[in-house]
């Protein structure tokens, strides 16, 4: 079972860095009612974010001039790493420093494996892979995470259950992670290329930009919740649409025409090979 929205966890989670992901999750964790401010810290290296953090969410900050990734780790039971993946192993140094062996350590980092971050730690660190996506801002994330060798079972479901506070977690072997990377990592970008070119299109049609917007993002949102919530296929959920000889299938004829499969295809084997050439830099 995942985690109950407006259930208190009563975990006490730390992220070293605070951009827009540990933003997002942070924000997230919150507006569920599984963390309270008081439960919640972070580090950064730029003092106006911290400025930023603590003034916008109330949450302690701490700079590196105030120890950094070692206050957070002294003050947390759960760590997330959320720097740039080329930071991940100055972060790794800074918790080593100040290593209490009951933290467990999660990285968000895209494409760093568990064997890297367990190289990074004192040996017997508990270490869990996660990929999150930022539509937890709004409660609904798709996250994938996978165990290190020495997480336990509760570790796992301690992560399982602050991200499904925020939307779906799927635990998958680390060998699916940089695919998950691909497509739900990056995949809300996709998708909201897709509603600025639908409403696009209705400008073009002759409708005013706000309307046209509203539609097509509550198409999107109303067309996956389908999917979900029916268990029907989607080539099954389409065909239902697409009356014969009408409107649907002509423009369904034209995202075959112009490869719209094949191109959302591509967009996420790319990423997902973007993210296993970061994981050997």
């Amino acid at each position: 079972m995942g985690g109950e929205k407006g259930m208190n966890l009563g975990k006490l989670v730390g992220f070293v860095g605070s951009g827009m992901m540990a933003e997002a999750m942070l924000k997230g964790f919150l507006e569920a009612g599984v963390c309270s401010k008081d439960q919640l810290c972070a580090c950064d290296v730029y003092e106006p974010r911290v400025d930023y953090m603590r003034e916008g969410y109330g949450i302690e900050m701490f700079t590196n001039h105030q120890g950094g990734a070692g206050a957070v780790a002294r003050r947390s039971d759960i760590v997330f790493v959320a720097v740039k993946p080329n930071h991940v192993r100055d972060a790794l140094a800074a918790l080593s420093e100040a290593w209490n062996p009951e933290v467990l350590v999660v990285s968000i980092a895209a494409g760093i494996t568990l064997a890297t971050l367990e190289a990074g730690l004192p040996a017997g660190a508990r270490v869990v892979r996660v990929m999150p996506n930022t539509p937890c801002m709004v409660g609904e994330t798709a996250a994938a995470f996978a165990l290190g060798a020495a997480a336990r079972p509760d570790d796992g479901k301690a992560v399982e259950n602050l991200l499904a506070a925020v939307g779906e977690a799927l635990q998958v072997e680390e060998r699916y992670m940089d695919y998950v990377t691909g497509l739900s990592g990056s995949g809300p970008a996709y998708v909201y290329i897709m509603i600025e070119a639908m409403a696009d299109g209705g400008v073009r049609a002759g409708l005013p930009r706000p309307v046209a917007l509203r539609l097509a993002a509550q198409t999107v949102l109303g067309s996956a919740k389908m999917v979900k919530d029916s268990g029907r296929h989607p080539g099954e959920l389409k065909d239902a649409v697409c009356s014969p000889g009408g409107t649907t299938i002509a423009g369904v004829h034209e995202l075959e025409k112009a490869g719209f499969r094949a191109a959302l295809i591509n967009a996420v084997t790319a990423a997902a090979d973007r993210a296993t050439q970061l994981s050997k830099l």
